[in-house]
């Protein structure tokens, strides 16, 4: 008895695979345009034989034998005898069956015209169509990227875009020139100034990743989905690519000068949110900007450069929210960690590159506060940060957020992997 139901259950399953092929259609009558497969039966008739020929593949051993015209004569005659619509038929020989698809007229349900069938003596076996349903569950953004960038998972992004997407918040990337064409970029750009006039106006690295790292559209159907995707950035030109033969590997340079300018923009056009994805030595024009920043409520987050004494400046700046690549060793405390490895992002003509380093972790962490700012203004500095350890270390964005939210019974409150209750 097991082994008849094994071999039911494999005919279901074929039959299932191959009459939603529209395969082999029945001679008599003609399927409906758009199928319905909750009403519809399956029907199994034994055959004989000289119809089964073991090693043939199914459909292809068996062609209009007087057999086979028997068995849809009599699954015609069966169509007719329960008022069903004949939909389509194929030929099972692994299992020694034909299976014969009907449709169930209204007024009846599938269960019980395939147990009446059942009970017919030159039926094998009858059974209603199921219906499976795929557990991959429906993409969260369209963005084709997504699914490969490190905070998808880790920071659980379109959990956290349940609660704060960004929105209201302005992020002012002090860097070089950005890709304002970008398709992932294209409407994310409030403001804009370029701080070195002289210098070609040409679209550049640094700047067009941190961009798309922090701001990046959603749900557009191109590259990525940005920490804070509904955040404006204020583009502000300070610093500049060098040209050299392989543009690739060229460094990206500042003077204080163009960052006195493009801080002091900033603070005057009201930015919540300051990212300074760059380091070098202290300076004292730069720090009374920055103090002047944190005394307006401003939030200010640098790279940190294991490099430099103190992790560089403006990182080691008071006040200053420093993030470092969690890929790095040896982080000293203080210093906040963020992905910053093998991270796809925007580059200048349309496209989107593999990059690492803290200036990018750190955008992370500037994104992340465009999320918090949106739920509350408050949400200013390092003081907002829930983290592994007291003032440093990874970051809990969830806990973060939902701190900054007050209580929020949310996605992103649950363990990865959990069910909501």
């Amino acid at each position: 008895m097991s082994g008849r139901f094994h071999a039911m259950g494999l005919a279901l399953a074929v039959c299932l695979g191959l009459a939603g092929t529209g395969l082999a259609a029945a001679p008599a009558d003609s399927a409906p345009a758009v199928r319905d497969s909750s009403r519809e039966v399956l029907v199994f008739l034994r055959l004989t034989p000289d119809h089964y020929r073991p090693g043939a593949a199914a459909g292809d051993g068996y062609g209009q034998s007087p057999a086979r015209a028997a068995r849809r004569r009599l699954a015609s005659g069966l169509a007719r005898e329960h008022g069903l619509v004949m939909v389509a038929d194929w030929p099972l020989s692994l299992l020694g069956v034909d299976c014969f698809v009907m449709a169930v007229p209204d007024g009846a349900t599938p269960e019980a015209v395939a147990a009446r069938l059942s009970l017919d003596p030159r039926v094998e076996w009858s059974e209603p169509m199921r219906i499976y349903r795929a557990q991959g569950g429906p993409p969260r953004y369209d963005d084709p990227l997504f699914p490969v960038q490190p905070a998808a998972r880790a920071w659980r992004l379109a959990d956290l875009h349940e609660i704060s997407t960004g929105r209201g918040v302005t992020v002012a990337v002090v860097d070089s020139l950005i890709d304002a064409r970008h398709p992932d970029l294209v409407g994310q750009i409030s403001l804009s100034e370029n701080f070195l006039p002289e210098r070609p106006a040409v679209a550049e690295r640094h700047g067009t990743g941190v961009a798309g790292i922090i701001a990046a559209k959603a749900d557009n159907g191109v590259g990525i989905v940005g920490v804070a995707p509904r955040a404006r950035l204020m583009a502000l030109r300070a610093c500049w690519q060098e040209r050299t033969e392989k543009d690739r590997s060229a460094a990206t340079l500042c003077d204080s000068l163009g960052l006195a300018e493009a801080i002091h923009f900033a603070i005057l056009h009201n930015a919540q949110v300051i990212n300074l994805s760059l380091s070098g030595p202290p300076d004292p024009v730069l720090g009374k900007l920055l103090d002047i920043a944190l005394a307006h409520g401003e939030t200010v987050v640098a790279a940190w450069d294991r490099g430099l004494p103190g992790g560089g400046f403006p990182a080691s700046h008071p006040g200053v929210v420093a993030v470092a690549a969690e890929s790095l060793e040896a982080i000293p405390p203080g210093i906040y960690t963020a992905p910053g490895r093998d991270l796809p992002t925007t580059q200048p003509g349309g496209r989107w590159f593999l990059v690492d380093g803290s200036s990018y972790a750190a955008a992370h962490v500037s994104g992340l506060f465009a999320l918090l700012r949106q739920r509350s203004p408050r949400a200013r500095g390092a003081s907002a940060l829930v983290a592994a350890r007291s003032g440093g270390g990874a970051i809990d964005v969830c806990a973060s957020l939902l701190r900054a939210a007050g209580p929020c019974d949310c996605a992103c409150a649950r363990p990865a992997g959990r069910a909501p209750a």
